[in-house]
């Protein structure tokens, strides 16, 4: 077997073994060991976030999904390149995806991790290691050096630092952006509450989340804190909780008109992007010149849910579940590493 078909095995064994974890099994010490020092790490992490996550990936690594995804590509076996990624940690192992592209093409890695997300990846990349023998992937602490391409994701503010530090290389820059959902009244109870998944899983951290919401006129926001009520757990998550508080007392110290469920906050805002316990949401009344205003702003959004004719929508409840063809931002990561060469 050459390189890349090594990689595509190796890949599709990884996704075997995540299908298969169990925190109580044995066999899967090494992992809950990771598993435990990422939430000790992060306070943001949950058992049940990362083996959300783990599931999922698990799921995405299935061979025929694999197939589809790498059928249109010519990948280089010769000339491997080092890219550099800088990763961003917002939720359990956010930058898998730019891994296993490298992966995939047959690159190399020089990883910087996130500060809090510094353990989870590395297992999943020495597990594929192990598989084919192939050394891929460095990890550091210290500046980025030696590389020929890069790829980091962060903050606006980030981003500019990013484009002018790598601006004499090969580079995908990602910035914020936000999930939205356009409704038109019309969704059944299941669908409210995969929209009410689409916000609040991972505590609405991920740039997948949604965090804004159009509305027709006289549309009932008792329909969407039903969507979101099999969620109210998530208030007993300290971190969660504490910043829902603050972000209430904010709102009541200005004077903003909100609604509140004990949970969940609803803000009549235009904003894209929402503080952690909300959800802006704005009305529309012609959906035409909504479509035109979501098409206008597609750089700053990271998927819109919907069971409308618009563009790029997804189903309801399918937000963190992209495909694996599903690119951050837009831009083909798979394409941008091929033609390195």
């Amino acid at each position: 077997m050459n390189i890349i078909t090594d990689r595509f095995e190796a890949l599709v064994k990884l996704g075997i073994h995540l299908k298969k974890f169990t925190a109580q099994d044995s066999d899967f010490a090494e992992l809950q060991n990771c598993i435990e020092k990422a939430k000790q790490a992060n306070g943001w992490f949950t058992q049940a976030s990362i083996e959300l996550v783990l599931k999922s990936w698990g799921s995405a690594l299935e061979k025929n999904a694999l197939q589809n995804w790498l059928r249109t590509y010519t990948l280089p076996e010769e000339n491997p390149k080092k890219v550099a990624l800088i990763l961003a940690g917002n939720i359990p192992m956010v930058g898998f995806h730019d891994l296993i592209c490298i992966w995939v093409s047959g690159h190399t890695g020089q990883v910087k991790c996130a500060s809090k997300d510094k353990v989870l990846l590395p297992y999943m990349t020495r597990f594929l290691e192990r598989e084919t023998g192939h050394s891929s992937f460095e990890y550091v602490e210290e500046p980025l050096t030696k590389y020929d391409a890069v790829i980091a994701t962060g903050s606006n503010n980030a981003a500019r630092y990013f484009e002018h530090y790598f601006g004499h290389c090969p580079n995908l820059i990602r910035k914020n952006r936000n999930g939205i959902a356009v409704l038109d009244g019309n969704e059944t109870k299941q669908e409210l509450e995969g929209l009410g998944s689409d916000i609040l899983q991972y505590f609405g951290l991920g740039c997948r989340n949604v965090a804004k919401v159009y509305l027709p006129k006289d549309y009932d926001l008792n329909l969407l804190f039903g969507g979101l009520y099999p969620y109210s757990e998530v208030i007993q998550h300290a971190k969660y909780a504490n910043n829902y508080d603050y972000n209430k007392a904010v709102f009541l110290m200005s004077e903003h008109d909100f609604l509140d469920n004990g949970f969940f906050i609803l803000k009549n805002d235009p904003a894209f992007s929402a503080p952690i316990g909300c959800l802006h949401y704005e009305y529309y009344t012609d959906l035409h010149e909504l479509k035109e205003h979501v098409k206008t702003n597609q750089e700053k959004l990271q998927c819109i849910v919907s069971n409308l004719s618009i563009e790029r929508a997804i189903p309801f409840g399918t937000a963190q579940q992209p495909a694996l063809w599903d690119y951050a931002d837009q831009v083909d990561t798979l394409e941008f590493l091929s033609d390195l060469n």
